[in-house]
């Protein structure tokens, strides 16, 4: 009865559904923020255990240790203070802290309320969206994972196999019930969103004899192309590459970066992929008409 009570609120008051929905975004931001930090720690950790007893070699005693995304509690880097609920509600505690650990007073990096922050913004706008529909529920799970990777990805130029495949798997899942695309147009989506950037990546690299991307680059791009089809792909490759041409030459010119540094392409993959979701054939249509090539 309660559930059915606050089902109908939300439905009735977009305002009320909103604001549940903001809230959510802040709790699942503050969980983002363990993920990214952990993740690859833990993946690391996995790789040099496997390594080391494919060579029957000892494994030093702090990769042994527990270390999850549950365990150890979080804790202050500079003084291991450990992080109380109270100093763990996202944006508010770093608010009220002043951006300071509550014991040593080291500056506590602004990166983990503007995650919580936009975690909750995005997924207003995608509530906003969609409405109250099933379409909101799987394009916030959608947005959330997108942040995940670009944070990921932007830290260690790497995009985990155990969110990318997940995601396209869950596309291709959703597609059943045609939540956004048919099965046809899904599966697909997904085979050319993996082949098209894969021969990218093999010209590129018969032409240059260099690696131009990652094949974590690939999976995502598959990812994405299962969840909106292969009519976006061109949409998110265009977007995804005119913001990173943009953000690597402003790098260069601004910071004086190295050329032959790579930057990585996750960040802007998933930005696209998130922007083509909720506006891909709008955006698609007013290109088509820009080109001539529309109604």
């Amino acid at each position: 009865m309660i559930g059915s009570d606050l089902v109908t609120t939300l439905q009735s008051s977009p305002a009320t559904f909103l604001t549940a929905v903001a809230l959510l975004g802040l709790i699942v931001g503050s969980f983002l923020n363990v993920v990214i930090l952990r993740l690859p720690v833990m993946l690391e950790r996995q790789w040099s255990r496997q390594s080391r007893e494919f060579l029957q070699l000892d494994v030093p005693a702090e990769e042994s240790e527990a270390f999850s995304l549950a365990a150890p509690s979080s804790r202050c880097p500079h003084c291991g203070h450990r992080i109380t609920a109270l100093e763990n509600i996202p944006v508010l505690s770093y608010l009220l802290l002043r951006g300071r650990c509550s014991e040593c007073r080291a500056p506590i990096s602004a990166r983990y309320p503007l995650i919580e922050a936009a975690t909750a913004a995005l997924s207003v706008v995608v509530a906003w969206h969609f409405g109250f529909a099933p379409q909101t529920a799987a394009a916030l799970v959608l947005t959330w994972i997108l942040i995940a990777l670009a944070a990921i990805d932007f830290d260690h130029k790497l995009l985990p196999d155990i969110l990318t495949l997940p995601l396209m798997w869950l596309g291709l899942l959703l597609s059943l019930g045609t939540v956004f695309i048919d099965p046809r147009t899904s599966v697909i989506g997904a085979a050319a969103g993996y082949l098209s950037l894969w021969l990218v990546f093999k010209l590129f690299k018969l032409a240059t004899g260099k690696e131009g991307m990652g094949y974590g680059d690939f999976k995502l791009l598959a990812a994405l192309g299962a969840w909106m089809g292969w009519q976006l792909l061109p949409v998110v490759v265009m977007l995804s590459s005119v913001v990173g041409a943009v953000v690597g030459i402003a790098l260069i010119a601004l910071r004086g970066r190295d050329r032959s540094i790579p930057i990585p392409f996750g960040p802007y993959l998933a930005s696209a992929g998130w922007l083509a979701l909720l506006w891909g054939h709008d955006l698609l249509n007013a290109y088509l008409r820009w080109a001539g090539l529309g109604a």
